[in-house]
C-alpha cells in the first residue's frame, strides 16, 4: 500500500482480538473512541470485550487483514459500525 487514504496514519496502534489476530476472525464491529480517537476491532465472539483477549497492532494490518474495514474508516470520533457476518454490508451507527 503506497497511498494511504485514511486521515489516521497507517501505524497508528489500534485494539483488536486476539481471535482476529491469532485465530483469523472476521471483524463484526469497529468503533472510533470520543475520549481518545482510538480505533477498536472486534469479532463476533462473546469474549471479545475481555481484557485478556485485547491485542494492540497497526491499523495497516488491520486493512490488509479485512479491506472492507476501509469503507468505514472515515467514522467520527463517537462513530461505530458493526455487521452480521463477514463480507455483509457494514451498518453504521452513532
Amino acid at each position: 500500500m503506497t497511498d494511504w487514504p485514511f486521515a489516521d496514519p497507517p501505524d497508528v496502534a489500534v485494539f483488536t482480538t486476539r481471535a482476529i489476530v491469532e485465530d483469523g476472525a472476521w471483524i463484526a464491529s469497529v468503533s472510533h473512541d470520543a475520549e481518545d480517537g482510538a480505533w477498536q476491532f472486534h469479532d463476533a465472539g462473546p469474549g471479545s470485550a475481555d481484557m485478556a483477549e485485547a491485542r494492540i497492532v497497526s491499523l495497516r494490518s488491520m486493512v490488509e487483514r479485512d479491506p472492507t474495514v476501509g469503507e468505514i474508516l472515515d467514522l467520527p470520533p463517537g462513530g461505530r459500525a458493526s455487521r452480521t457476518a463477514a463480507g455483509r454490508p457494514w451498518d453504521r451507527n452513532r
